[in-house]
């Protein structure tokens, strides 16, 4: 089930087993705490936690007590394992039985960010899945735009857009700069220039900024973004490397045969990036974008073998995009 889904499954009850799963924190650690709302009495005594990368071999059977144990004067007994990837054995031989008799008195939590390899609890007809994947840009204005007409401010809906946008749709990050308007503002109306004054943009969004000057020329953001992005921790090979892969996914869209749905598909985009790309490849052209290419990643290999500094790379080839190569 998708997270927003997850308020209507618990009025149906609680299930044996809820699996967390996704690279969004905030879904994971709010879906848990409403599991936790819902069924969890006297925490100090009903509620154990386990770290999933010291359950290895003999050690899960610390987890299977846990999950065994009576709750102590309440319904439920909740035991949470965060980022417990076991392997197909370890299964077999710990947890499988577990399964098989599961008591009704408790509630296990997976929760997992995904970035390993395990046991694919999803096949497992005991385990409530809960998708906790980075969501959609619609989803994530929508959700600001809620939290913060229920603090009594009034943002528009191009604003909560382009707030999911600055935050790269990542749900731990606009729920902090969410908080953070609604401390600031109190009530009353959200203007665009309040919301960028406010709300830090992720340095990958202002990456996708500066490459998006690219196609229009627009050599003064270009100069003002990459300063920026100097100044807040980032390196000229920082922001090379992302004009080698920007030009590199431009030349790949503009080179193949498929359509926009197999594109979107193959490279997982969303088909409005994949569009967008498109536009920009041919307001580019083919032929400037493997120059462009050929010359990024030139440039590349000079600064890793000593033959330029990371200023003067970044500064040729800015000056090729918006100037032209000359000899080069």
């Amino acid at each position: 089930m998708k997270y927003t889904e997850l308020k209507n499954s618990i009025k149906e009850g609680a299930k044996p087993v809820y699996l967390f799963e996704g690279d969004d924190a905030y879904f994971r650690s709010n879906g848990e705490q409403q599991i936790k709302t819902a069924f969890l009495q006297m925490p100090e005594l009903n509620f154990t936690a386990f770290d999933g990368d010291t359950l290895k071999g003999p050690a899960l059977s610390q987890l299977v007590a846990a999950v065994k144990s009576f709750p102590f004067m309440a319904e439920k007994r909740i035991v949470r394992v965060s980022e417990f990837y076991p392997s197909e054995s370890e299964f077999e031989n710990y947890i499988k039985p577990l399964f098989a008799d599961f008591p009704p008195s408790s509630i296990l939590i997976i929760n997992n960010s995904g970035a390993k390899k395990g046991f694919d609890f999803k096949r497992k007809s005991l385990v409530a899945y809960i998708d906790c994947n980075r969501t959609d840009r619609e989803a994530v204005a929508k959700w600001a735009y809620i939290t913060l007409r229920r603090a009594n401010v009034d943002a528009p809906v191009a604003v909560c857009e382009n707030i999911a946008d600055y935050c790269l749709c990542n749900m731990a990050r606009v729920s902090v700069e969410v908080q953070k308007i609604i401390a600031y503002k109190g009530g009353g109306a959200l203007t665009q220039e309040e919301a960028d004054a406010l709300v830090y943009k992720d340095a990958d969004f202002r990456l996708y900024e500066l490459t998006n000057t690219v196609p229009v020329k627009n050599y003064t953001k270009f100069c003002r973004i990459a300063d920026e992005l100097l100044k807040k921790g980032g390196d000229e090979i920082y922001i090379l490397n992302g004009l080698f892969n920007y030009f590199k996914t431009l030349l790949t869209v503009s080179a193949s045969s498929l359509n926009v749905q197999e594109l979107a598909s193959q490279f997982k985009m969303k088909e409005f990036v994949v569009k967008k790309n498109r536009e920009q490849a041919v307001a580019i052209g083919e032929k400037q974008l493997e120059k462009y290419v050929a010359y990024i990643y030139r440039s590349i290999a000079d600064i890793k073998s000593g033959l330029l500094t990371p200023q003067s790379a970044l500064q040729n080839v800015q000056n090729a995009i918006f100037f032209g190569f000359g000899k080069n």
